[in-house]
């Protein structure tokens, strides 16, 4: 009677899990340390795949540890990789665990790129191992009660945990096995089951009889439910409907049975005997229908004997009115069991592999939050160094420091000579020649990294196309112009970049043409450039003025500012402070990071010092500017004026502002140079991207083809062929129309002319016949063949009175009760003909209407040929 149903584990391509995670870590960490530890990670996370799902697995607690801790590490895993099919693309192929293939080989799979899949059939195969341990158990000692129980719970928690997130995990329809109606079913067959082990413990342990009672009622409850679940559905194997059905008459027998003990001890004999009698024909009906598999033997002699007793003691003692069924009082239900839910991690020995990595969430985070500092940097940096081109403007434009030095008239300016010895020292127009040479091979070899890649996803999306317009609704994958929309928003972005670049460096040869001659006579020895310079009439008169002390004093000032910013600039350069812990805390906290709010607060604790440092240099470098101009009008009133003294100013302020410029263009070219340098390595990072998810499109369309292939392969190829008129089926209740005799082929015949035998009827092949058990009840042997079906003339059987039920869903159904349904095949099917059913598959089932004898009668055991032509006599 133990017997119980146990769910086949699902089948696993293999898959190298090493390879994309270890790319994904060089990419992404820069430490050297960090990368090694994490691609060892990643290694022993493959190996461990398979160990859990690259061999059979021992139906004992060690295999099921392995499941269980694989399936941890890829909860831990998801937070920390980007799994998708244009990141982290690892594609995972997994087989229907109950679909065993047709005739030519193949079985229904799915492959996708999600990790949540591959968590959902994970758990699939930890609750199907779960129920295949419990199964195993030995159920006549207290342990193996305890882990029978545990691992039941265990499997429908699994079940019903796939039930309620396989959708949203794969965000497409899933195969049968994993359906939300399926794993439904399977986890009210686990609750059923465990359920039944506490009855078997209560019953072992003889607890009361009414607390029994309920125990098996409640599992008979359980039972009937999955039953309803399953009972029109043809995803699960066939032996499962029987052994639900017997199993729900079994545990109301037992309920009914101990419930009768306990009237018994009430008195209440009648009510005895009327518990009795429906706990008979409960199993009278098991009995009878599904004996091969559940062997009631034991029950049934127990009942009976009990039954006899109670009948005769009733009868010659109490004579007391035995009620009708319906007249029973209802027994209650006690539930014991209910589904273990899944809360990682379900291993008792897990260990993080990726402990020291921070999840994606927290990675996102860090890279706004470094965005968001490099955008305050840049800002505070720009307003410094734009405020310092606006000074040396202004000092260019009134020829400072240059005039207050130029008091003799006829030598070089000492602020000249150093400027020109620093254009010098930094290699002069030479360098700033060589660097604009360099910059076009720099944009050239960037665009050429980019359109290349750019080339790979049209060419992937063009055979893409291609395919779907040939196989039309058959090509069922995402169509690639949806995939590679993120990567051709980058690498549109990619493109703006370079179009920005090129014109910043249009404009930075422009200013450099501009001032090229100037920044030239800087280069040149003191003596050439003295020459090059005007003199003037000297202005000895100027020499120790109180302006002129007052103008160097500002400049000085101005000078003493400028190198302030300076510093200020790299120590803005310089601060860094790590935010990962800071939002690995809010993660753990809240469940969540609000960056935004983190970042600020953080941001304005860190640099508020400085940009208030920035704001005040600024403006006492407005106040600076102000007095120089102001000092410098009395300066230039003072100062004798004549068309030399002008001549010179201007050159002199000319080599100020070439100076200025070459700096600048220095800078700006160094800064281009490296921009396109870093640059180049992002774009070898989003080429590999592009390669990357090209390469498992490539291989997924290989399996698609392969698998449409097969698909093709196995359709028939000849035509259908029409039915003869002698295996036409007849509507329901009707005579079949008069048709001529065939003409029989001429025979030679020795005396009397036999009677040729009736013709065999039809085969009856059920809808679930052709595939075989993945869910298989422990000892089970073919289903029994259908009676034949009375033989025209002959009386019709009565049809059989089934017993009422007080509580639960109805009985299972056999012909002659209502609700039974059964499954022929159409009059006239003919297994050798091709193309009447579409072969290889089962044929559409045709159902009668309730409580009808099935028509047309079955075939007869043992006849295996073909229908042969029936020929009038």
């Amino acid at each position: 009677m133990t017997n119980f149903i146990s769910v086949q584990l699902k089948k696993a391509s293999e898959v190298d899990l090493a390879k994309p995670l270890c790319k994904f870590i060089q990419q992404s960490y820069p430490g050297a340390e960090a990368q090694a530890e994490h691609c060892r990670a990643a290694e022993e996370l493959s190996r461990l795949r398979k160990s859990a799902l690259g061999r059979p697995l021992d139906k004992h607690e060690s295999a099921l540890e392995t499941l269980l801790r694989y399936y941890d590490q890829l909860c831990s895993v998801e937070p920390k990789f980007p799994f998708s099919e244009n990141q982290v693309c690892v594609t995972f192929t997994w087989k229907d665990a109950f679909d065993k293939g047709s005739l030519f080989g193949g079985s229904a799979k799915l492959a996708l790129a999600s990790l949540g899949y591959e968590k959902t059939c994970v758990l699939f195969n930890c609750g199907a191992l779960a129920s295949q341990i419990a199964a195993e158990q030995n159920l006549d000692n207290d342990e193996g009660l305890k882990a029978a129980a545990k691992h039941y719970q265990f499997a429908s928690g699994a079940f019903q945990h796939i039930k309620d997130t396989v959708l949203s995990a794969l965000n497409r329809e899933p195969t049968v096995d994993i359906s939300p109606d399926t794993v439904g079913t399977l986890s009210l067959i686990m609750l059923a089951q465990a359920q039944e082990v506490f009855f078997l413990k209560a019953t072992r342990d003889k607890m009361k009889d009414g607390i029994i009672a309920k125990l098996a009622n409640q599992a008979a409850d359980y039972y009937g439910d999955a039953y309803k679940q399953c009972q029109y559905k043809d995803t699960l194997p066939k032996e499962v409907f029987p052994v639900l059905a017997a199993k729900h008459c079994i545990m109301q027998a037992n309920a009914e049975y101990h419930q009768s003990i306990l009237a018994k001890q009430q008195k209440k004999f009648g009510e005895e005997i009327g518990r009795l009698q429906h706990a008979a024909d409960l199993v009278k009906t098991v009995a009878s229908r599904y004996d091969e598999y559940i062997n009631v033997k034991d029950l049934v002699d127990k009942i009976n004997r009990a039954l006899a007793a109670a009948k005769k003691d009733n009868d010659f003692i109490y004579h007391d009115r035995v009620p009708d069924l319906k007249d029973l009082e209802s027994i209650g239900k006690a539930s014991l069991v209910k589904s273990t839910p899944v809360v990682v991690p379900l291993s008792q020995k897990f260990t993080d592999l990726f402990e020291k990595m921070v999840p994606l969430q927290v990675q996102q985070s860090v890279s706004v939050y470094n965005q968001r500092k490099a955008d305050l940097v840049n800002r505070s940096i720009a307003q410094m160094r734009e405020a310092t081109n606006l000074a040396n403007g202004v000092l260019a434009s009134l020829n400072l420091p240059a005039a207050i030095e130029d008091v003799s008239g006829d030598t070089v300016p000492q602020s000249i000579l150093n400027k020109s010895k620093s254009v010098i020292e930094q290699g002069g127009i030479q360098t700033v020649d060589q660097l604009i040479k360099d910059l076009p091979e720099l944009l050239q070899r960037n665009k050429e990294i980019l359109d290349e890649s750019l080339r790979l996803l049209d060419e992937e999306e063009a055979t893409d196309n291609d395919l779907r317009t040939k196989f039309k609704e058959r090509w069922q994958r995402t169509p690639s112009n949806e995939l590679y929309k993120p990567l051709r928003a980058e690498g549109a972005n990619y493109h703006n970049i370079l179009n920005k670049a090129m014109q910043a460096d249009g404009q930075v040869k422009e200013r450099y043409q501009t001032h090229r001659d100037t920044i030239a006579l800087l280069c040149k020895p003191e003596a050439e450039l003295n020459a090059a310079i005007p003199s003037a009439n000297p202005a000895k008169t100027l020499q120790g003025n109180e302006v002129v002390n007052v103008l160097r004093t500002l400049l000085a000032s101005l000078d003493e500012v400028k190198k302030e910013r300076e510093q200020l600039e790299n120590d803005l350069k310089s601060v860094n402070f790590d935010m990962t812990s800071k939002f690995l805390t809010a993660l753990a906290q809240d469940g969540a990071i609000n960056e935004e709010a983190i970042s600020v607060t953080e941001l304005d604790r860190i640099y508020g010092s400085y940009t208030q440092k920035v704001q005040e240099s600024l403006k006492k470098q407005e106040e600076l500017l102000k007095n120089i101009q102001n000092a410098h009008q009395d300066f230039s009133k003072m100062k004798q004026s004549n068309n030399e003294s002008n001549l010179r100013e201007e050159v002199l302020k000319n080599l100020a502002v070439a100076n200025d410029n070459f700096v600048e263009l220095v800078a700006n070219l160094k800064e281009g140079t490296k921009f396109y340098n870093e640059l180049t390595e992002i774009l070898l990072k989003f080429q590999n991207k592009c390669s990357d998810i090209i390469f498992a499109r490539k291989t997924e369309r290989d399996e698609l083809l392969k698998d449409l292939q097969q698909s093709i392969a196995r359709e028939p190829s000849a035509p259908s062929i029409p039915l003869p008129t002698y295996q036409t089926t007849p509507a329901a209740g009707s005579k079949p129309a008069a048709s001529p005799a065939p003409t029989p082929a001429p025979r030679t015949m020795v005396g009397t002319k036999p009677q040729p035998p009736a013709r065999p009827p039809p085969p009856v092949i059920s809808a679930a016949s052709s595939s075989s058990s993945a869910l298989a009840p422990s000892g089970t042997a073919a289903a029994p063949a259908a009676a034949p079906a009375p033989t025209p003339g002959a009386s019709a059987p009565a049809a059989s009175t089934a017993p009422s039920q007080a509580q639960g869903p109805p009985y299972p159904t056999y012909p002659g009760y209502p609700g039974y349904c059964q499954m022929p095949m159409p009059m006239g099917y003919n297994p050798y003909m091709y193309g009447q059913y579409n072969l290889p598959y089962a044929p559409s089932p045709v159902y009668q209407t309730p409580g009808q004898p099935p028509y047309p009668p079955p075939q007869q055991p043992g006849y295996p040929f073909p229908q042969q032509p029936y020929y009038q006599q």
